[in-house]
Formats: structure tokens, C-alpha cells, sequence
């Protein structure tokens, strides 16, 4: 005897409802876009280490002279340019967290953690680039960011990723997310 179940989204969210029934397939999409971005993320990750691109990443020509001076971070990106200790960090942190998102969506492990970061990071290149008019205002990474965010949402790693059994691991007789309630938050 086979039973069918019936995917569905949910919301209430400001006395306003929201109910939808999505297409079976859409797992597969959900999985889709979670290697997709990952991909991307190591990819872009690892173009900025000097052993795979040649030259090592240099964040200050972004920082002095791809922001925008309408950007309400332009005087805050030149600061961190003018830095020469706080350059040096970011020089390591972006690549490397690109690096480290990729693998987590990619193998669906944090991945809430790892769509956190990339959407703060796509975040970040907006505000940078922020021209201040209306329609630049959809640029591809403030859609990134978004997409990062649904990817979270959506459970991504649960759905044929890690997640699904870090979550289950057992910690003292109980599952690591009994054991720990707040690591439900960076496991989807």
C-alpha cells in the first residue's frame, strides 16, 4: 500500500496568509540551486587564492575604486582600504569563506550558516555597488542574496544533503538537535 503525501508552504506572517502547493519536482530544484550556488561560491573561493588564479586576491581596488561614491559604505569600504591590518583580514576572509560556503552548500552541511554568510557577503558587493538609482537597485547580487536566503528557508540541506543526518547523530542518547536546540538554527 503506497500513501501520498502533498508538499505544501505555509505562512502567517502580519495577519497576512500565504499557502501554496509546489510542484513535486521542486526538491530537485531546491537541490539544483543549492549546487549551482555552491559551485559558484568555490569557484569564485578559489579564484582568489594565487596557487589556482596566478595572482593573489587584493581587496582595496574593489574597496577605493569599484564602490560607488553615492554608496551609503563608501566611506566606510575606503577606511577598511586605508587599513593596512584590516585589508590583510579581509584579504583571507573573503576567499576563504567563499571557499568554505561552497563546500557546506554543495555537500548540504550548515547550509542555513553557509546561506547566512553568502547572503551577508552578496550583501556587502551590493552595498558597495550601489548606484543609488531605482532600477540598478535588482543587480545580481542583491538577487544572490536572496537566493542564498531562500536556499536556507527552504531546508536545502536537508534535502538530499548532510544536514538531514548531522541533525540525527546521536549525543548521549538523543539526536544532536534535542541535545542542543540551538543548532537547529545553522542546520536547515
Amino acid at each position: 500500500m503506497s500513501t501520498t503525501t502533498r508538499n505544501r508552504l505555509e505562512s502567517r506572517y502580519g495577519g497576512i496568509d500565504l499557502l501554496g502547493e509546489p510542484h513535486a519536482l521542486s526538491a530537485w530544484f531546491v537541490v539544483a540551486l543549492r549546487f549551482v550556488m555552491g559551485g559558484m561560491m568555490l569557484l569564485a573561493g578559489l579564484g582568489k587564492f594565487a596557487f589556482v588564479g596566478g595572482e593573489a586576491f587584493d581587496a582595496s581596488g574593489f574597496l577605493v575604486h569599484g564602490v560607488d561614491p553615492t554608496s551609503p559604505v563608501s566611506g566606510l569600504y575606503a577606511a577598511m582600504a586605508g587599513n593596512a591590518m584590516v585589508l590583510e583580514v579581509i584579504n583571507v576572509v573573503v576567499p576563504v569563506t567563499q571557499v568554505l560556503i561552497g563546500v557546506a552548500l554543495i555537500a548540504g552541511a550548515f547550509v542555513r550558516l553557509a546561506a547566512l554568510g553568502g547572503a551577508i557577503q552578496m550583501s556587502m558587493f551590493y552595498l558597495g555597488g550601489w548606484e543609488g538609482a531605482w532600477l540598478a537597485a535588482f543587480d545580481y547580487t542583491l538577487i544572490y542574496a536572496v537566493v542564498f536566503l531562500a536556499l536556507a528557508a527552504f531546508g536545502a540541506g536537508r534535502i538530499l544533503g548532510l544536514d538531514r543526518y548531522i541533525a540525527r547523530i546521536q549525543v548521549g542518547g538523543e539526536a544532536l538537535v534535542e541535545r542542543f536546540p540551538k543548532l537547529r538554527f545553522l542546520l536547515s
